[in-house]
């Protein structure tokens, strides 16, 4: 059984062409991509020590040699970062013999507080499931008619995957997806990423399952929406993490004044404020 760690580095070996790192092309391969006695090479390791790294026999490799792999790879520091966010939870991985419990779904006080001085603007508290927690009025008017917030539960991730709407909410709906699918690897535990992906797996299909397995950082430009009223938005996203709740309070800022004068326009008929999900 594989590894998350080892998942990513066979996924970004087979990514990496010999001449991104200066390397020789040595002709056909097996599978596309680095040689794996190239990249054990580059890392200063054994060929048969990356093996069982990549198989999942070693899921504890010292920092040393994690650090050899990303030097070796060329990672950048997204990248950097989530393969040592995947060394830890591999290294610490175990089989649940219970259901794991869900994330909690509730919001600080002084979070919602917080959450209420951003009206009028665009903002949302969420968590790396997808799950939305509060949510300003402005998102709420933003989002209406797209599907996204008629579960008693809203999620992002499950609407993105699984909901036909939101491929023509976001028109950058690969980017979102890939986001999304990354997102998970972040959740609050091990436990509760397996939970939420066994649950969406099987609706999602290889929409989900593709880009877990792929591990790319995504870039997290502007995000575009379609509303559908015809309405055109273009938002800069800042996010605030509040580690201690394992949540985000992510603020949706207009990118141009067109994105500012369709916003007003849907705010006008809206009534009413801050909303807590529970």
């Amino acid at each position: 059984m594989g590894t998350p760690l080892g998942d990513f580095i066979r996924a970004k070996r087979d990514s990496t062409q010999p001449a991104d790192l200066g390397l020789p092309d040595r002709g056909r391969r097996r599978s596309p991509g680095l040689r794996r006695v190239d990249l054990a090479a580059r890392a200063g390791i054994s060929g048969e020590y990356l093996t069982r790294i990549e198989q999942g026999r070693d899921r504890n490799p010292s920092i040393a040699v994690v650090n050899a792999l990303a030097d070796a790879l060329s990672l950048g520091p997204a990248e950097r970062n989530h393969l040592r966010y995947l060394t830890k939870i591999s290294g610490g991985e175990c089989v649940a013999h219970t259901r794991p419990a869900p994330p909690s779904r509730q919001v600080r006080p002084s979070v919602l507080r917080t959450l209420r001085l951003l009206e009028p603007g665009i903002a949302l508290v969420t968590n790396r499931m997808g799950d939305v927690l509060a949510h300003t009025s402005a998102f709420e008017a933003v989002t209406s008619g797209t599907g996204l917030l008629d579960s008693d539960t809203p999620n992002l991730t499950r609407y993105v995957f699984t909901d036909p709407r939101a491929r023509s909410f976001f028109p950058d709906w690969d980017d979102v997806a890939d986001e999304q699918a990354f997102d998970l690897w972040l959740g609050p535990s091990l436990d509760t990423y397996e939970w939420f992906t066994a649950e969406l797996a099987p609706v999602a299909g290889p929409d989900l399952t593709r880009r877990l397995s792929r591990h790319v950082v995504p870039q997290r430009g502007d995000l575009r929406l379609h509303h559908p009223s015809g309405r055109e938005f273009r938002l800069v996203r800042e996010t605030l993490e509040l580690s201690a709740d394992a949540q985000q309070l992510v603020v949706l800022l207009p990118a141009d004044e067109a994105t500012a004068q369709a916003v007003d326009d849907l705010r006008r008929p809206a009534h009413g404020g801050l909303r807590a999900i529970s």
